[in-house]
Formats: structure tokens, C-alpha cells, sequence
């Protein structure tokens, strides 16, 4: 690995990924924010200087107003090598596990990192001219598949470990019933199972479910228990559109 004048390295032509702009505005803004990051992934080149790995990092540093760049050279490739490289490199064979993600990620940095494809249906017509709304809808719950089993609705083995090692400790009886009631919360739910199983329950799971806000469908509710919080100029907007 080297680093190198930005100049001397040249965009492949004919690599046939690509980026839309505001991913590519993202890939900008993470260069400038941590540029470390192309020195732990450097674009890879063949003898030419030619990209075979980080066209659009190259295009971003550019934007980014980066003088040098740290590249890898692979010149010992042959021509259909090098085609099999592009390619591969930019295969995305794994898949997010997306429930992992909503418990433990910051949905908004994702997002900011330019991660995309979250399960959720957006309408890009919709949107405001600024790509932002503030018009609060309520979510609707149709059933999509089987209804899944109970068990499949969360998953409490961090909870579950965190007991045993409560149990295993010195401390005292009281101490050890208030961290049992502690150790629930390393439960994970998996939202996508539990909105269809909403779909399918009965009124009266429907209700309870409501209320322990696993699902929201009344905000005046679930704003008066506390589990919402709107801002002042989104609370406004909710009670105009509602009338309130």
C-alpha cells in the first residue's frame, strides 16, 4: 500500500457500477467526516493506475478536495482477472440482519452512512420537496404472511445470561429481584414479526399490545403514555391536521 498524488490515479471507464447523487453526497461527507477510513480500505489498481476497486471513492475524494490517496496495486492480474475483480468486489453476497440493526444501531447514522434497503415501504412521491415530512400518518397493519409463533417475536438470550450471572452473584436478595427486573431489558424484539402478528391477533391482543407499545396506532395515546415525544413544530402540525 502507498499513497499517492490523486492525479495519478485513473477512473475506470468501463466499470459498470455507479452511484445515484445522494449516495454519493453521503460518500463525500463520510470522507471528509473520517477520512482514516481510506487508509483501512485503499483503492485497489492495476500497473496503468487504472481502478480495478473504488471508482466512486476515487470520484468522492476528488469531490472531497483530497490531494493524495492511499491505493493497493494489483498488477499482477490478467485482463479477465481484472474483469472478475470489478465485479466481485462489488458483490454483496451477505445479507443485513435488519432486526440487529433496529435494536442496536442508530437508525439515522445508518442512514447518514448511506445504508440503504431498510423494510419499510417509502413513497418517494409523497415527500416533501425537501425529502423530509413532518405530516404524521398512522401506520396500518395488514397481514403480509403466516402468523408468526410467539417465540419468534423476540429474543431474550442476552436477558437470559445476564440472569444466570445475577444469580451467580454475591449481592443481596433485594438487589438481586431489582436487577432481575433490569435484565428484561436486554430482551430484542423483532418488530417485523411482531407487526404481523398484530395483524392477525384478536381485538383484545391488539389492545394489549397497543398499550405495552409494541405497536402504535392511537399518537394522541401513546403520547399521553409517554412513549412519544414530538418536537414542538411536528406536535403543532400533529394537532392542526387532527383538529385538535
Amino acid at each position: 500500500m502507498e499513497l499517492v498524488k490523486i492525479s495519478k490515479v485513473k477512473p475506470n471507464e468501463t466499470n459498470p457500477r455507479f452511484i445515484k447523487d445522494s449516495k454519493f453526497k453521503k460518500l463525500v461527507k463520510s470522507i471528509k467526516e473520517f477520512p482514516e477510513m481510506l487508509k483501512l480500505r485503499p483503492i485497489v489498481v492495476n500497473k496503468d493506475m487504472v481502478v480495478l476497486g473504488g471508482n466512486m471513492r476515487l470520484k468522492a475524494c476528488k469531490e472531497a478536495g483530497l490531494k493524495e490517496v492511499y491505493i493497493l496495486k494489483a498488477d499482477n492480474l490478467t485482463e479477465e482477472q481484472q474483469k472478475e475483480f470489478i465485479v466481485k468486489d462489488n458483490v454483496g453476497f451477505g445479507e443485513w440482519d435488519w432486526d440487529i440493526l433496529a435494536n442496536d444501531w442508530d437508525i439515522k447514522e445508518l442512514e447518514d452512512w448511506g445504508l440503504d434497503g431498510f423494510p419499510f415501504d417509502i413513497d418517494a412521491d409523497e415527500k416533501d420537496e425537501d425529502d423530509y415530512s413532518k405530516k404524521i400518518e398512522v401506520p396500518k397493519y395488514e397481514p403480509k404472511g403466516e402468523k408468526p409463533e410467539t417465540v419468534e417475536l423476540f429474543d431474550k438470550e442476552k436477558a437470559d445470561d445476564f440472569i444466570e450471572k445475577i444469580k451467580a452473584s454475591g449481592i443481596s436478595k433485594e438487589e438481586k429481584a431489582f436487577l432481575f427486573m433490569a435484565a428484561y431489558r436486554h430482551t430484542k424484539f423483532n418488530y417485523k414479526n411482531i407487526a404481523e402478528y398484530y395483524a392477525h391477533a384478536n381485538k383484545e391482543m391488539q389492545g394489549l399490545m397497543e398499550d405495552s407499545a409494541l405497536v402504535i396506532i392511537d399518537f394522541d395515546k401513546a403520547i399521553e403514555n409517554g412513549y412519544v415525544k414530538l418536537s414542538e413544530d411536528i406536535a403543532n402540525q400533529y394537532k392542526t391536521e387532527h383538529n385538535d
